[in-house]
């Protein structure tokens, strides 16, 4: 699950203008944020299969980024984050939690079994990543669904639709790009950590520039 992820961050912009989009985009990928910088550094880690159908990723040992537990904790610290250090209103601090506690039930949907209820417990994962071509429609399906919650939102509050569409069209892009590159083989996640993380940060860098003045009317705000 990649593009899928931001449907919820454009469903909650939607409900919650007033949360700001970046929040919102890196919130619904906070917890594959997070597991990139551990897969750099080792705390994470699992291999490349490219033999397999859909993803690649064989993912052996997240228990501080995907299971449970840890994805509850991720939801609880950005909740709190976003009232106290952002001083946003509660209400759209607790969607921006709920955004990044979703992550892990959307990738319940797709991963194979390597979800864990808590460290060192089962492993759940419904393992959609095995039907490629079905797998792809749920995500981009997702994503064009909350495209149109937003935009839709952005009408009724006298704003262009512009921002809606461009980001569903980079998010589609960004999806399709990455199904057609070759997998390498590789013992570890380490190498691909990088590339992720930086494809994850430039997104959030991309909502910041959608709800500035130049992505809004001169009427208010997204």
């Amino acid at each position: 699950m990649f593009a899928g992820h931001y449907a919820t961050a454009l469903a909650a912009k939607a409900a919650e203008p007033r949360a700001p989009m970046w929040t919102l985009i890196a919130g619904a990928q906070l917890v594959d944020i997070a597991w990139s910088i551990f897969v750099i550094t080792g705390i994470e880690g699992g291999r490349i299969e490219p033999e397999l159908p859909g993803s690649p990723l064989v993912l052996e040992h997240m228990p501080w980024t995907h299971s449970l537990p840890a994805a509850i904790a991720w939801a609880v610290v950005a909740m709190v984050l976003s009232r106290f250090l952002l001083r946003l209103p509660m209400r759209a601090a607790v969607i921006i939690g709920a955004v990044v506690f979703s992550h892990w039930l959307l990738d319940l949907l797709v991963h194979r079994p390597d979800l864990e209820v808590f460290p060192g417990g089962p492993k759940l994962g419904f393992a959609l990543w095995n039907m490629e071509v079905p797998e792809q429609a749920v995500e981009i399906g997702l994503l064009g669904l909350g495209a149109m919650f937003w935009a839709g939102t952005r009408v009724r509050l006298g704003q262009s639709v512009w921002p809606a569409a461009a980001f569903f069209g980079l998010l589609v892009a960004v999806q399709i790009i990455a199904m057609l590159m070759p997998k390498a083989p590789a013992d570890t996640l380490a190498g691909f950590g990088p590339s992720a993380l930086v494809v994850y940060l430039v997104l959030a860098a991309v909502a910041i520039f959608l709800d500035s003045r130049r992505a809004s009317s001169p009427q208010g705000s997204a």
